[in-house]
């Protein structure tokens, strides 16, 4: 996946939504308000929160998946966009988050979300 590939798929989910708010090269994808994606553009990585002991599966079997890169490092990886991680693997990645993120929401705004 290429880094417009990555934004259209994210950004086709329910309640998504980006922006710039630390700079001009980390785009980042909330849903309900709360990050679950952030993309770096000038060195092309993504950083994806799971569980903890998932994470550590994923980075004993690909090199290209390290410890969240400025974030907590057991719930978050980051994952360098070198073609190493197949692209099944990191939309899956990808949909994990969202619903990690999705269901650590308060109960209201989960509710907003299925109103939405």
């Amino acid at each position: 996946m290429n880094i417009e590939e990555v934004r259209e798929y994210c950004i086709a989910k329910k309640a998504v939504t980006e922006s710039f708010p630390f700079n001009e090269t980390t785009l980042v994808f909330k849903v309900m308000n709360k990050i679950f994606c952030l993309l770096s553009l000038d060195d092309i990585r993504i950083s994806l929160r799971n569980d903890a002991e998932k994470n550590i599966e994923l980075r004993a079997h690909y090199p290209a998946i390290i410890p969240g890169y400025h974030l907590n490092k057991q719930l978050w990886n980051t994952i360098e966009m070198n073609g190493t991680v197949p692209t099944k693997l990191l939309c899956e990645l990808i949909d994990e988050s969202y619903e990690i993120i999705l269901k650590s929401l308060p109960k209201k705004v989960q509710e907003e979300y299925k109103n939405s």
